[in-house]
């Protein structure tokens, strides 16, 4: 601590990024990224951009991307907003919409940004405790379970670590009981077996869906993320977004999204293909005694009654394997492993099986 940091600088506790170690024949299940690469069509469209006209600023409104996403989600461009990631979305519309006088509401376990960007911000907050099966439950979400209303909502839905999701009606029953709240619905994994909530944009002002590139259409390198909903939300995302930064995409990075968007038939190739995986490996790890939550996502979150959850990932590193081991209250105990290629997965089984015989 330095005695130049600001007051808030000093009260901050940053979010922790997954591992992004350098280890031979390593097998990185930690961080769900895709175990799959990038359309060769974006990858084509990338070095295509990398050309002369990088020494241009980028395109600051990012049209072309924004008119490719509204036509793939049957909207208005006025509908999309772009940033640096899903990340760098969901920092501006914590502050661009989620800080009003009434505290704003997520899950006590879910991404760990949320109470980080709290912090950043001054954003008054509740957790709601998920139930005893780690599950959403939609009624604690509503007016008439709490004595204030929410001044906003956020909810990942697959919910992350959890991997479980919530169903388009539940999800449209809370943004219908809460017109006096935007209600962002965090969307990194839904391409993995949840539900859009982008359906239900046409019926509520209200409503928030925030999705990235990174996962399902395997371009975590790439940095772009993207929401969805009423003109009058992004317009209040790119008030923010002009004060901080008016060019967070950069030339490739746009070119990249375009393309990537236009493979179709990767996108549901790959999707497929790890979601074949995540059943294999489920029925691995539960012949071996987990106990494995059900999941939509591109990852698992499981734990065995007879192995604490930070040995198992001691373990697991020491054979080149690294997941996540959160060692937070509740789910201490548990490991969320990334869904890899069926290889991997049976490496990953293998690897399991020998140390729980030990």
């Amino acid at each position: 601590m330095s005695r130049y940091w600001s007051a808030v600088v000093q009260g901050l506790t940053p979010y922790v990024p997954g591992e992004q170690p350098k280890i031979h024949n390593l097998l990185k299940l930690n961080t769900n990224e895709n175990p799959y690469g990038p359309s060769f069509r974006a990858l084509e469209a990338i070095r295509a951009a990398a050309a002369d006209g990088l020494r241009r600023y980028p395109d600051p409104e990012s049209d072309v991307l924004r008119q490719a996403l509204a036509s793939y989600h049957g909207l208005q461009r006025e509908q999309v907003f772009v940033g640096n990631g899903s990340d760098e979305v969901l920092a501006h519309a914590f502050q661009a919409l989620l800080k009003h006088d009434g505290p704003l509401l997520f899950p006590d376990i879910t991404y760990s940004f949320y109470p980080t960007y709290c912090g950043l911000y001054g954003i008054k907050y509740e957790t709601v405790p998920l139930d005893t099966e780690f599950r959403i439950q939609p009624r604690d979400y509503l007016p008439t379970a709490r004595s204030v209303p929410a001044g906003g909502i956020i909810l990942p839905n697959p919910n992350a670590p959890t991997g479980i999701a919530l169903t388009l009606e539940q999800i449209d029953g809370i943004v219908s009981a809460n017109p006096q709240a935007v209600v962002v619905v965090d969307e990194a994994y839904v391409d993995f077996g949840a539900e859009s909530a982008v359906s239900l944009l046409s019926r509520h002002a209200n409503l928030l869906v925030v999705h990235t590139f990174s996962k399902s259409r395997a371009l975590a390198g790439l940095r772009v993320g993207y929401a969805l909903g009423h003109p009058g939300l992004i317009e209040a995302l790119n008030r923010v977004k002009n004060s901080f930064n008016s060019y967070p995409l950069d030339t490739l990075a746009q070119a990249g999204a375009v393309a990537a968007l236009q493979d179709e038939a990767h996108f549901r190739k790959i999707c497929a293909a790890i979601q074949k995986s995540r059943g294999l490996l489920v029925e691995g790890l539960l012949q071996q005694g987990f106990v494995v939550l059900p999941s939509s996502a591109n990852f698992v979150f499981v734990r065995h009654p007879k192995r604490s959850g930070v040995s198992l990932a001691a373990a697991l590193r020491d054979h080149g394997i690294i997941v996540r081991n959160f060692g937070h209250p509740r789910i201490e105990h548990f490991l969320r492993i990334t869904v890899g290629q069926d290889a991997e997965c049976r490496r990953l089984l293998d690897t399991l099986s020998e140390i729980l015989a030990q």
